[in-house]
């Protein structure tokens, strides 16, 4: 089902809105207080999706998708479309911070190894005094002692990072136990965050985040990022001529 106003990638009906057009939208949902869902799309989470079919299915239901790759703007380019940037949860998640501190937004923070989400929230309060945020890590069994910790805390944004599909399976198993207007999945955020995890040279992160991330751990990512970019643009191309 395609969804109003958004550019249909592969398939994926991502949101087309910036840095500005993200927080507003954001703020929105947080005083709509409706269960609203966040999610992001890059490459390899539309190459996931296109196998996983409950992948698909959250982010059509997502209330808000937005773009958190430069692949994705140039596939949309490629197909005709106009993504305005893409947005990685390393450069919003400072400006997202100084934005509940100052609207007094409780924000609770799920994902990552032990100790990590725990040490980017205590970087996020450093810089932004009076910001309201707790966390658990991603290895917690028991769902349902989360969820009540989560509630227990009254947060107004949960923050989700487990990877995709995982984090994406959480909130789709959870989300109608939170009461917290809005349920964010970040992917590796805390990683980068916390500084577990290098982004590589900011002026090559900033042009091509996947090439920076590839020679920080290439043994990991090799396969998402060299296979996965080739069968992604192999998969725009094959849209675009029966366009």
């Amino acid at each position: 089902m395609r969804v109003p106003g958004r550019i249909d990638v592969l398939g994926v009906g991502i949101d087309p809105v910036d840095l500005d057009g993200l927080l507003a939208r954001v703020g929105d949902l947080v005083r709509a207080d409706s269960r609203a869902t966040v999610a992001y799309a890059n490459v390899h989470v539309l190459n996931v999706a296109a196998r996983d079919e409950g992948l698909r299915a959250f982010l059509t239901g997502a209330d808000l998708v937005y773009c958190d790759g430069g692949g994705v703007v140039l596939g949309a380019r490629l197909l005709g479309e106009t993504l305005p940037e893409r947005m990685t949860g390393a450069d919003w998640i400072w400006a997202l911070a100084a934005l509940a501190a100052a609207r007094g937004w409780r924000i609770f923070w799920l994902g990552g190894e032990p100790g990590v989400a725990a040490e980017a929230a205590r970087r996020l309060a450093a810089r932004h005094p009076g910001l309201a945020i707790a966390t658990e890590h991603g290895f917690v069994a028991d769902e349902a002692a989360v969820v009540a910790a989560i509630n227990a805390f009254a947060a107004d944004i949960v923050l989700v990072g487990m990877g995709t599909p995982l984090q994406e399976r959480w909130v789709a198993r959870n989300r109608a136990a939170l009461t917290a207007p809005v349920v964010w999945v970040t992917g590796a955020t805390a990683d980068f965050v916390s500084g577990k995890v290098d982004r590589g040279p900011a002026w090559l992160h900033q042009r091509q985040e996947w090439l920076a991330r590839l020679l920080v751990d290439p043994r990991r990512l090799w396969r998402r990022y060299l296979v996965g970019n080739t069968v992604f643009l192999a998969r725009v191309a094959r849209a675009r001529l029966r366009l």
